[in-house]
């Protein structure tokens, strides 16, 4: 069995093998965690039932009702084998709406502003002093950081750049997407502005990127923008994801231009609409005429609302909007809907955990969805957005697994637990376990702390 790399609280990793019980050391004999896993015993599922889930060539082949508490045969558990007490088995969540390029920048730019234009100017003034080594370094930190908290796929948005070596961004993403090929499905779509030449977003396709994606409602054109680099897509043969209508008043024409755009692309091809907050804004008859047009359309939305909430409605001091769409409306509409964080811990947002279960808890309370709901949004939704198999504790699906040590999916959202044991295609890719300190042990040495009469 291969030592495991456990990660640290800074999201480093440590060697050892790490115990996956959810006891004590004094409750249960000592198990540790395997790289390949051929089985796992006595988990919790989200309904109630504990089960043994069975894996072969990383894809979930049983899913078994064991009776009791699913005891395992300890003295012997095989080599390949989880014991599962404790845990809850979930659906392992995917990140559909990253910038890796721009994460964990926050120290370096700090905007002078906080809403959109501030946080755009400040990451454009910041992106000129910036290498591909030093975009490598930050954006490999911000992957291991998902990879830990349970995501095993992640699209990342990068930008093309107008000084220097305009590829430096996707050449470093690429290098991630490498390195971290056998922990995550990394997707790199080029965030292509108004002003980059159709040859260099030929060459960012080249040197490795999977889509073409961009921000025309920025543009000074939005409607002539989007037209482009959906003419460039079909051009090249790639799908589109577009940052669309991220602002809450004036027109929304581009959402309707992408629809008519690519309602008649082939079933399959990947067309993604993120942020779309000004559909939040629009009355009930336009919520239901714009999620009409994104479901006959096949045009999958990404909601993001820790870095929406933190960007929009600056301006309303009075019944602020929230920058959402209006996600229930859209899934009751048949849209197909995801969610992600978007930005972490940079110009963007300078706030974030790099973890799915964060997302899902703002879901609960900003967009007012259901706990399954929302956790559908991370995973299943997520995926779907992405264009990927079907994942998840249920025969026939990847064996891309989170683990973790709950009782329930309300616990998970509410609790948003350490202790956590992420497999992507039935091999362990990361493990984290949580320490409780007796703060009393250090009384002794501490002249500043009293016993209480």
């Amino acid at each position: 069995m291969d030592t495991l790399t456990r990660q640290r609280g800074d999201g480093a990793p440590s060697r050892g093998t790490l115990d996956a019980r959810p006891d004590g050391p004094a409750a249960r004999a000592h198990t540790t965690v395997p790289r390949q896993v051929d089985r796992i015993t006595g988990v919790g599922l989200p309904d109630g039932r504990v089960v043994d889930v069975d894996i072969e060539g990383g894809v979930v082949v049983a899913v078994t009702e064991v009776g009791g508490a699913g005891l395992p045969d300890l003295a012997n558990p095989g080599p390949a084998v989880i014991d599962g007490r404790g845990y809850l088995a979930l659906t392992a969540p995917a990140e559909p709406h990253a910038h890796l390029d721009k994460a964990l920048s926050w120290g370096a730019t700090r905007p002078p502003g906080c809403d959109l234009g501030a946080a755009i100017d400040a990451w454009r003034a910041f992106s000129v002093t910036v290498d591909e080594d030093e975009i490598h370094e930050r954006a490999l930190a911000a992957a291991r950081r998902l990879v830990a908290s349970g995501t095993t796929a992640v699209r990342t948005h990068v930008d093309l750049h107008d000084d220097g070596d305009p590829l430096r961004g996707i050449r470093a993403l690429v290098r991630v997407r490498d390195e971290l090929a056998d922990q995550v499905d990394l997707q790199i779509a080029a965030m292509v502005g108004d002003e980059d030449p159709a040859d260099r977003v030929r060459a960012a396709l080249e040197a490795g990127a999977d889509l073409i994606g961009g921000a025309p409602h920025i543009a000074p054109d939005s409607i002539a923008e989007t037209h482009r680099l959906i003419d460039l897509a079909e051009e090249l043969g790639v799908g589109v994801d577009l940052h669309v209508d991220e602002f809450l008043d004036g027109d929304h024409a581009m959402l309707t231009t992408f629809t008519d755009r690519v309602a008649s692309w082939e079933p399959g091809r990947i067309r993604t609409a993120g942020h779309c907050c000004r559909i939040g804004a629009m009355d009930a008859l336009g919520q239901a005429s714009a999620a009409e047009a994104l479901c006959e359309a096949g045009v999958g939305v990404v909601t993001l609302p820790i870095t929406n909430l933190y960007l929009q409605g600056r301006a309303e001091c009075t019944s602020t909007p929230r920058g959402l769409p209006p996600v229930q409306g859209l899934l009751d509409g048949g849209v197909t809907v995801g969610a992600g964080a978007d930005n972490v811990r940079d110009p963007f947002n300078p706030v974030g955990r790099s973890d799915a279960v964060e997302t899902a808890m703002l879901l609960v309370v900003a967009a007012h969805l259901d706990m399954d709901t929302a956790w559908h949004l991370v995973t299943d939704g997520a995926r779907d957005v992405m264009g990927l198999p079907p994942a998840g504790p249920v025969p026939g699906h990847r064996a891309d697994l989170l683990l973790v040590r709950a009782g329930g999916l309300d616990d998970v959202i509410a609790d948003a637990p350490v202790d956590r044991i992420v497999l992507r295609a039935g091999r362990v890719v990361s493990a984290t376990a949580s320490v409780v300190v007796d703060p009393f042990l250090t009384q002794a040495h501490s002249p500043d702390l009293q016993e209480a009469p």
